[in-house]
């Protein structure tokens, strides 16, 4: 057999070297005879005795060197095989199911097993399942924790397609099968390194005092000093002991400086701060409040600053009370389990009034929506903004797609009235083709872009208005000229009332005008029974000074016997889950408007003694609309948060797409039971 073996490469033309100058010398003694015929012979003798020599040799030597090679490369395969076994990188080869082939000592010794396991890799990591082994692609890394270490996984596919194609064993020559080459990077200590020195990152926050200047008129004037005092004594500290600094930048702010451990200590206690500082009590009528915004993980300090002014902004757009945790790629949410306090003073109002009137001044068209499906607050908000941008003298539209039952009683107002023109309401497609770059749009009872009526708008418009009553969320409508966004508010309608009478001198809405916005109040205040504060009836005594028809409002709103019988049935099917959630299903066949029934069907509920908050869940258009509906112990915006809505504290809803009712109950239940868990509700 080693006989039958041929030598090739540069080796071959070593062993060959003699011969060919063999060769070449026959050439020369060709010459030679030319010259001198006794001393070609001569040389002739030479060479023949040479030759005899070389293949001697070959002949013997060629056996000891085949043999020499063989041992040298079974000596250098052990060499190899004993270096991947005693490498200290964990090493190990798996088979395209991720059974473990052949391991080394390092990853014997990270797995704890002896050599010869040969079970699944899944057994030993759950994290790399088949799923995550490399399939069409070559490579694949991830990272996964085993006991205490933290490991980087690196794999690569090793092609089997050769060995078979020249095996002797096989008779496949379009085998594709392959192995798994996986290694363990241990990045412990690395990523112990990076943490503590991530944990030292300085983070910045903010700290507002929601109600100063409330609280200190609810208590005497000697004392109002003090209350001060104590207030600033909890603050610093509660800063001091997380090991920050506070600063009073005026006397209802502060600025902190915190290392982001401490943080991280702040979310874990979720801000008892919140809840210490309401125990201030020297006499004053009213707690004090705070909402605290933080932002960190930014590139720069500068970065982490603008991170907590648009944290602390959040925290006072949905209500105060509450801190707001901000980063490049996330917004976590605190407290804000308080009812807002409403403003006693209408400046706010005013100076909103004069520049929504400088912008809508300085354009030649306005564009009105509401959210999607509007009800009646957001008509009437939008049928109050129609009425101060015709009194400027500009033309204006209001966008709606689906008239609703709700509204559709007060769009019959407006339509085939010769006060008003045709294209006063128009749709989403004739409102792109209308707006032109001198166009303002202005955005009321919704700061959400994905559920306003026309999102597209928001792109093509640059100037926008936002007024809105809403709790903010962390989508919000960016880049918007103005916002006035006040979750005191009742309803949109209300602080359009408000702006109504600010906006132009001698300026009176006509009384289709004021029943519509009046309609507003009642329909989300619930007949002036939730969120009703001062300023929600002076609104409504401005609007029943210009008209608004009382009785003609009630009647406007009275339902049909199968809408009532479907709105009955939701209540009486309700399941009251953990002895306080009241959760039902509405059902939407044959009727007009189902959500909006389940609205209703949701404040009906909470009629009922020991229900601190319902949720009516309708499926309409291929999605899931949740009504959530609490009156003063349950915060239902957080809740609704979790399922990707929002809202009001008392007044939320949420949207879930592609599964049936059924499964939109579950998960409600799910969410009430992790939140419960979590302490976010009692």
């Amino acid at each position: 057999m080693k006989k039958r073996i041929k030598i090739k490469g540069r080796l071959r033309v070593y062993l060959q070297g003699s011969i060919l100058l063999g060769i070449m010398l026959i050439l020369v003694n060709l010459v030679i005879y030319l010259m001198d015929y006794r001393s070609g012979l001569m040389l002739t003798a030479a060479l023949l005795l040479y030759f005899a020599v070389i293949f001697a040799l070959m002949f013997y030597n060629k056996p000891i060197i085949m043999n020499e090679l063989i041992s040298f490369a079974t000596q250098y395969g052990q060499i190899q095989k004993r270096l991947l076994r005693e490498m200290e990188i964990p090493y190990a080869l798996l088979d395209e199911n991720g059974r473990v082939v052949w391991t080394n000592k390092a990853f014997e010794k990270v797995i704890h097993k002896e050599k010869g396991y040969h079970k699944s890799i899944a057994t030993v990591f759950p994290d790399l399942s088949k799923d995550r082994l490399p399939g069409e692609e070559e490579e694949a890394e991830m990272n996964l924790e085993f006991e205490d270490g933290e490991y980087m996984v690196k794999m690569k596919k090793i092609s089997l397609q050769d060995m078979a194609v020249n095996s002797d064993i096989f008779q496949e020559p379009d085998y594709k099968g392959y192995l798994i080459a996986l290694y363990l990077y241990d990045e412990t200590a690395l990523k112990i390194a990076l943490r503590e020195n991530d944990n030292q990152s300085l983070a910045v926050g903010m700290i507002y005092l929601d109600n100063y200047e409330e609280a200190l008129e609810s208590v005497e004037e000697v004392r109002r000093s003090l209350l001060i005092a104590l207030i600033d004594r909890k603050v610093n500290k509660y800063i001091a002991a997380m090991d920050g600094i506070t600063k009073k930048l005026e006397k209802d702010k502060y600025l902190v400086i915190l290392r982001k451990e401490s943080v991280l200590q702040l979310q874990e206690s979720k801000f008892d701060l919140l809840d210490d500082v309401k125990t201030v009590n020297i006499g004053n009528g009213m707690a004090v409040t705070l909402s605290i915004g933080i932002g960190l993980d930014g590139l720069t300090y500068a970065q982490n600053y603008e991170f907590s002014r648009t944290a602390i902004d959040l925290a006072l757009g949905r209500g105060g009370d509450q801190a707001v945790v901000k980063t490049s790629g996330s917004i976590t949410y605190y407290g804000g389990k308080s009812q807002q306090v409403e403003k006693n003073t209408r400046v706010k109002a005013r100076v909103k009034a004069h520049a929504l009137n400088e912008i809508i001044s300085s354009k030649d068209k306005v564009l009105v929506m509401g959210h999607r499906l509007a009800d009646v607050d957001s008509f009437g908000a939008a049928v109050g903004i129609y009425r101060i941008a015709k009194s400027l003298d500009r033309k204006a539209h209001i966008v709606i797609n689906d008239i609703t039952t709700s509204v559709r009683p007060l769009l019959d107002m407006f339509r085939d009235n010769p006060e008003y023109e045709e294209d006063m309401i128009i749709n989403s497609a004739q409102a792109v083709e209308a707006s032109e770059n001198n166009t303002v749009l202005i955005v009321v009872d919704v700061n959400k872009p994905s559920i306003t009526e026309c999102p597209e708008l928001l792109r093509i418009c640059k100037s926008i208005v936002v007024l809105d009553h809403h709790r903010q969320g962390s989508e919000t409508i960016e880049n918007a000229t103005l916002s006035y966004v006040e979750p005191y508010a009742s309803s949109a309608c209300e602080m359009v009332t408000e702006i109504l009478q600010y906006i132009k001198e001698g300026i009176r809405p006509r009384s289709e005008e004021a029943e519509s916005m009046y309609a507003g109040i009642i329909i989300d205040t619930n007949n002036f029974t939730t969120k009703t504060g001062v300023r929600t009836f002076e609104a409504a005594a401005y609007l029943r000074r210009n008209g608004a028809d009382v009785t003609k409002v009630r009647k406007l709103f009275r339902e049909d016997a199968l809408e009532y019988k479907t709105k009955a049935d939701a209540v009486r099917q309700a399941e009251i889950y953990r002895g306080c959630y009241a959760i039902s299903v509405c059902s939407s066949e044959g009727v007009k408007s189902p959500t909006i029934l389940g609205a209703q069907a949701a404040n009906e509920l909470l009629n009922i003694k020991g229900i601190k908050a319902s949720f009516i869940m309708t499926a309409y258009q291929g999605k899931i609309y949740i009504s959530a509906r609490s009156i003063d112990e349950v915060n239902v915006q957080v809740i609704m948060e979790r399922l990707g809505g929002g809202g009001h504290i008392n007044t939320a809803g949420a949207q879930m797409e592609d599964m049936p009712l059924e499964e939109a109950v579950k998960i409600m239940k799910n969410t009430l039971d992790r939140m419960i868990e979590e302490g976010d509700l009692s």
